[in-house]
């Protein structure tokens, strides 16, 4: 690519990039010096699992990987126990060393399925903020001052409301700016939310005599209803390790309009590709859903390969365009089921993430319940919350479970 080719491909669905000319020109002097730039993005392990919301920003490292550069995938080992405050009106509860630990090990190899491993630098900040000694940490602090930190929104607002604003949470920016300092970051990356902490990283070089980094904000993607961000508590998430079916599905479920953001943020494509894909959509050339398949497929490749996206697109034509069951279905053996009331089992079978949202689905009639006997079941909309399974109808079959495009199938247990 030109140099102009790059910077349209790297600023690709960007929010925000401090400066487009400073990233220029670290990327000329790239060029003309053979030296990569070191491209840095953080995460805290606070959850066990990526969905595609997270995998926003992971997607743009690979854009800089792509054309050459380094990037380095910071696990917030040391600062997933402070928590970051972004976004946030109350002290976030602490973690545990465990659990920031056992959810690391499952970041480590979720990012490779999109990352190169062989190209990647995985690394732990506990690593060098874990050995800060107490005057390395006052000299740190003495780089920084209130008036700077008490400008950032959250924690202004929380301050004027009187609610409580603990001493860590004011150390978490300069914490994550320093990590910056010592791996000598060009270009850091992070969602909208982190914007405050990503500028303190600049100053923060500044302060201890580093060229600063070019910070680039990415937003934040929009979940599956395309209005609250993609969340596992709001249930609008596509997460990278569900089925084939079940990512495809998901897919398939978005607007029209979504359908190109996700294009933006979720696929390699450069924004020449996209934009010649729309205007083909306008002019009647190709069917939105024909995109969205498409679309679809990408996805699933990516997380795990092109004969299972080319599986699961198949599997939903037939099962909605033919009303024809899919080839597989995800199948759990459910003990006691008889005594459940059925938003108890949804959860079991992952369709929600509480009871409260499962019994609300219910309520809406957005809930199926069907016999896996033929090819076509007959379906059973299910509106109370109360409803359990019979025995008597379902002992020794097997009941199809339907919410939205998402299929999971029971086998009684005693």
């Amino acid at each position: 690519m030109t140099l102009n080719e790059q910077l349209a491909y790297l600023l690709k669905g960007a929010e925000e990039t401090i400066r487009v000319d400073e990233l220029r020109t670290k990327l000329e002097r790239a060029e003309r010096t053979g030296k990569p730039l070191r491209v840095k993005a953080g995460f805290d392990p606070t959850a066990p699992d990526i969905h595609l919301g997270h995998t926003v920003l992971i997607r743009k490292m690979k854009h800089f990987q792509d054309l050459g550069h380094t990037v380095i995938f910071l696990i917030g080992d040391f600062t997933g126990l402070i928590g970051d405050p972004s976004g946030r009106t109350v002290t976030r509860p602490p973690m545990t060393p465990e659990e920031v630990a056992a959810n690391a090990e499952t970041y480590k190899t979720q990012v490779f399925k999109i990352l190169d491993p062989h190209k990647t630098v995985i690394d732990f900040n506990n690593r060098w903020l874990g050995k800060l000694s107490s005057q390395e940490w006052m000299t740190l602090f003495s780089r920084y001052t209130v008036a700077r930190l008490l400008e950032r929104d959250d924690f202004s607002k929380r301050m004027k409301e009187q609610r409580p604003l603990a001493l860590n949470e004011l150390v978490y920016p300069l914490a994550m700016a320093y990590d910056s300092v010592v791996l000598e970051a060009d270009v850091e990356l992070g969602g909208t939310d982190q914007k405050f902490n990503l500028l303190a990283g600049r100053d923060i070089q500044q302060a201890y005599g580093q060229e600063p980094q070019v910070v680039m904000t990415m937003p934040l993607l929009e979940g599956l209803d395309g209005v609250q961000k993609m969340s596992k508590s709001l249930g609008n998430y596509v997460g990278i390790n569900e089925s084939p079916a079940e990512m495809f599905g998901k897919i398939m479920s978005i607007s029209d309009e979504l359908m190109w953001r996700y294009y933006l943020l979720l696929t390699d494509m450069t924004p020449a590709e996209i934009e010649e894909q729309k205007k083909a959509v306008a002019a009647g050339a190709l069917h939105p859903l024909e995109a969205k398949k498409a679309l679809g497929r990408r996805i699933v490749s990516d997380f795990h390969n092109q004969s299972a996206a080319a599986q699961a697109q198949k599997d939903f034509e037939a099962q909605f365009r033919e009303k024809a069951l899919p080839s597989a279905i995800p199948t759990q053996t459910v003990g006691n089921a008889w005594s459940r009331k059925l938003p108890a089992l949804l959860v079991d079978l992952g369709f929600f993430t509480s009871n409260s949202e499962a019994q609300r689905k219910v309520k809406e009639g957005a809930v199926y319940i069907g016999i896996a006997d033929s090819a076509e079941p007959e379906w059973q909309r299910i509106t109370d919350p109360t409803w359990k399974f019979d025995r008597a109808t379902y002992a020794g079959k097997k009941a199809i479970v339907r919410f939205g495009h998402r299929l999971a199938g029971i086998e009684f247990g005693d």
